[in-house]
């Protein structure tokens, strides 16, 4: 068994102050690309679970951003005329509706991705390819380990 030393609890402060200045950073940028596009933040976290979970439910969607469903219908009512998402009738039941990515909801969150990884290329370009190998590392630690709390 490993002989780990006790790690001190400003460690731990700096950590916690260091991934809350990087996370104002990120949405502060992640909004200023979101400018030119015609989603917002809420809007677009709605297309990428759908992109990732598949058609969900406005109530199944409402919980898993934390937000009212009627909060959800109007953000949905907007998202349909803008033509990035459709109501479908479930095909088991009927009385279910469920939120169905279009194509064009597909290519703004490609679009968005794309601004968002060229902005982090930007960041870490004076940086080496193990520098940024080394990131990629411990930020897929530190997840993996706040994953399993």
């Amino acid at each position: 068994m490993e002989n780990k030393e006790p790690i001190p609890n400003e460690r731990f402060a700096e950590i916690e102050r260091l991934l809350r200045k990087i996370s104002v950073i990120v949405k502060r940028k992640g909004r200023e690309i979101l400018n030119h596009f015609p989603v917002t933040p809420p809007q677009l976290t709605a297309l990428l679970l759908l992109r990732d979970e598949g058609d969900l439910t406005i109530g199944e969607l409402s919980q898993k951003m934390f937000l009212a469903c009627s909060t959800m219908t109007d953000m949905i009512d907007r998202m349909e005329k803008n033509g990035v998402v459709k109501r479908v009738k479930d095909e088991n039941d009927r009385r279910v509706v469920r939120i169905h990515l279009l194509d064009k909801g597909r290519q703004i969150i490609h679009e968005v991705l794309a601004a968002r990884r060229q902005y982090l290329a930007n960041v870490l370009s004076h940086l080496s390819y193990e520098e940024t190998e080394q990131i990629k590392t411990h930020l897929s630690v530190l997840y993996e380990e706040m994953k399993k709390m």
